[in-house]
């Protein structure tokens, strides 16, 4: 490949030579922009690979994001111009496996917008040879309206963020909804396009269009280490024509969560109580006002404590309930997961015996003052708990460190 020209004249090289600087002529990519962004999802499927010790695998028991590596491995496997483009990077053998049976389909059959679509790039060449060898010429004016991702170059800054999305994800302190063709996007929103974790990390001036409808540039940071400046109307009409596509949001985005502000469409979920012991257990009886059990019930608070004197999982005795919070527009199952593994390091850790003597440990009982079970509450409805942590040795919450 010819080098490219230098803009200095031989004098000025020689200047710069006696000064000691060295003129450093960059080098054009060798891969076109289509190969780039497969190169970074098959690294995104590595990256999982080096954190779990396995491939990705199919399964509804599975998490979304490792069913989505899975689904790109499978048509990574499949190509024959994938797997000779990422050959070279293939240090763990990901695509050396087997195809799953007769199902998958043979590469003659692929469409190369599904292929496209599963490997988070979005399709504007005419057929996957093009990936490999040709770049097209309608790309320039492709650009204009949708513009091409690329490696992000400073992904590092933005990794810490989406790693902690997927974390309060799988806790229950984000969820994701659908997006509809009145999806707005601003800085700082997370979005899930094409499978493919969405950040908004900045935006230009607005501007008028030749429709004379506003408009402005976005930078769009992609959870596989690639990044567009794509226009924002743009960016809504990819939204609105991913079936797939998700806003993902803190519980408090969807309305009221508690009881004391419940519009006539909102969906009750279920009571979360709280609970203490009247046991006379000589630690329980010590630390009475500080050990509290967090549970959940569809139903009657009162039905479920009811034989508590008779039931290991209330310490064999009367309970005298503290608090309870009516839950709407979530899962409450999930709301109390939540509280159980955000309290975790306060957990209770006490051995009881049962009616027949034999010891046990109770669950869902933790030494944790009522003071902070109502700030964790309000941290969860104003959509901050997400930074916060429980320190059981100062018995508060505590601001974690920012992770953006």
């Amino acid at each position: 490949m010819p080098k490219k020209k230098s803009q200095f004249t031989d004098a000025d090289d020689a200047l710069l030579e006696e000064l000691g600087v060295e003129v450093e002529v960059k080098k054009a990519s060798q891969y076109t922009k289509e190969e780039e962004r497969i190169i970074a999802g098959f690294e995104e499927v590595q990256r999982f690979f080096e954190e779990h010790g396995r491939s990705p695998q199919h399964g509804e028991g599975k998490d979304i994001f490792e069913r989505l590596y899975a689904v790109r491995l499978d048509r990574l496997n499949e190509l024959e111009a994938c797997r000779e483009l990422l050959q070279s990077i293939d240090h763990q053998g990901l695509l050396n496996a087997q195809m799953n049976g007769p199902e998958s389909k043979p590469e003659t059959e692929m469409d190369d917008d599904a292929l496209l679509e599963a490997l988070g790039v979005e399709a504007e060449a005419g057929s996957i040879e093009e990936l490999k060898y040709v770049r097209p010429s309608k790309e320039i004016r492709a650009a204009e309206e949708a513009a091409q991702r690329e490696r992000c170059e400073d992904f590092e800054q933005y990794k810490a963020l989406f790693d902690q999305v997927k974390e309060d994800l799988e806790a229950g302190t984000r969820q994701m909804i659908r997006c509809d063709n009145k999806t707005d996007v601003k800085i700082g929103d997370l979005l899930v396009l094409k499978g493919q974790t969405a950040y908004i990390a900045n935006a230009g001036e607005e501007f008028r269009d030749q429709n004379g409808k506003t408009d402005r540039r976005l930078r769009v940071i992609y959870s596989n280490a690639t990044e567009s400046q794509m226009l924002q109307r743009s960016f809504q009409k990819r939204l609105w024509e991913d079936d797939a596509a998700r806003r993902i949001v803190t519980p408090s985005d969807l309305g009221p969560l508690f009881s004391d502000q419940v519009e006539e469409e909102d969906q009750a979920s279920g009571i979360i109580y709280i609970l203490r012991s009247k046991s006379d257990h000589s630690f329980i009886k010590e630390h009475r006002e500080l050990i509290h059990k967090i549970g959940f019930t569809n139903g009657s608070v009162e039905r479920r404590i009811a034989d508590a004197e008779n039931q290991p999982t209330y310490l064999l005795a009367d309970v005298e309930v503290v608090k309870t919070y009516r839950l709407y527009n979530v899962n409450a199952n999930k709301m109390e997961n939540l509280f159980h593994k955000f309290f975790s390091p306060a957990k209770l850790t006490i051995e009881m015996l049962d009616r027949f003597g034999k010891p046990y440990q109770p669950r869902e009982w933790f030494l944790v003052p009522l003071e902070a079970i109502d700030e964790a509450v309000e941290r969860l409805k104003d959509g901050s708990l997400s930074e916060y942590g429980y320190d059981s040795k100062q018995a508060k919450l505590c601001l974690r460190t920012k992770v953006f």
